[in-house]
C-alpha cells in the first residue's frame, strides 16, 4: 500500500480521532492540523462557519495533511481532497467511556485545550456538554462513515471497529 498523504480521521466525540491523527502524523511524517484549534477561539467562542471553511480550504489545498474531524458547513472540503478516510466506528460504550475518562481527567488537571480553553464542571453538566453531544451525534456519525465507505465516488474509507484492528492496520503502514 502506498502511504496516503491527505487523510481525514473521522469518528464520534471521544473515539480517539486526535490521538490517531497524532500517531499517523508521526508514522507518516505528515502535518497534522487539529480541527478543534480551527473551530474555537479563547473563551469557547466558536469561529464563524465561513471562517472555519476558509481555514480548512487553505489546509486542504496543500498536498500533505491530516485533519481530525469534518463538521457542518465544510465537511465536503476534506472529503473532496482526501486520498483516505480513516473512520473510528467503535461501539458507543467504548467511545463514551473514553470521552468520560478524558473529560474527567481534563477537569482534574485543568488541561488547556484548543486555544487555551478548559473544560469546566459547568460545561460538562450543561445542555451543550460534550457528553450530550456524543449521545446525540453517535448514530449520525456512524451512518455517515458507513455511507462514505459504500460510496464508490468518494475517497477510500477504512473503518475500524476496535482499537486492536486499528493497531494491526497501523503496524502495516509504511514508515516515513
Amino acid at each position: 500500500m502506498n502511504a496516503p498523504t491527505r487523510i481525514l480521521v473521522y469518528g464520534v466525540y471521544g473515539s480517539g480521532k486526535s490521538t490517531l491523527a497524532a500517531r499517523l502524523a508521526d508514522r507518516l511524517g505528515l502535518p497534522w492540523y487539529p480541527v478543534d484549534d480551527l473551530l474555537w477561539n479563547p473563551g469557547w467562542v466558536e469561529v464563524p462557519v465561513a471562517q472555519q471553511r476558509s481555514r480548512i480550504e487553505a489546509i486542504c489545498r496543500r498536498d500533505r495533511w491530516i485533519v481530525d474531524g469534518a463538521y457542518h458547513g465544510w465537511r465536503d472540503v476534506p472529503l473532496a481532497r482526501a486520498d483516505l478516510v480513516v473512520g473510528l466506528d467503535y461501539p458507543r460504550w467504548r467511545s463514551f467511556w473514553r470521552l468520560l475518562r478524558r473529560t474527567a481527567g481534563r477537569l482534574l488537571t485543568r488541561e488547556e485545550i484548543c486555544n487555551g480553553n478548559r473544560e469546566s464542571l459547568g460545561s460538562v453538566l450543561s445542555r451543550d456538554s460534550i457528553l450530550v453531544w456524543h449521545v446525540t451525534a453517535f448514530g449520525r456519525a456512524r451512518r455517515r462513515m458507513r455511507a462514505w465507505q459504500a460510496d464508490p465516488s468518494g475517497p477510500p474509507v477504512v473503518l475500524f471497529r476496535s482499537p486492536a484492528a486499528l493497531d494491526r492496520w497501523l503496524d502495516d503502514l509504511p514508515d516515513r
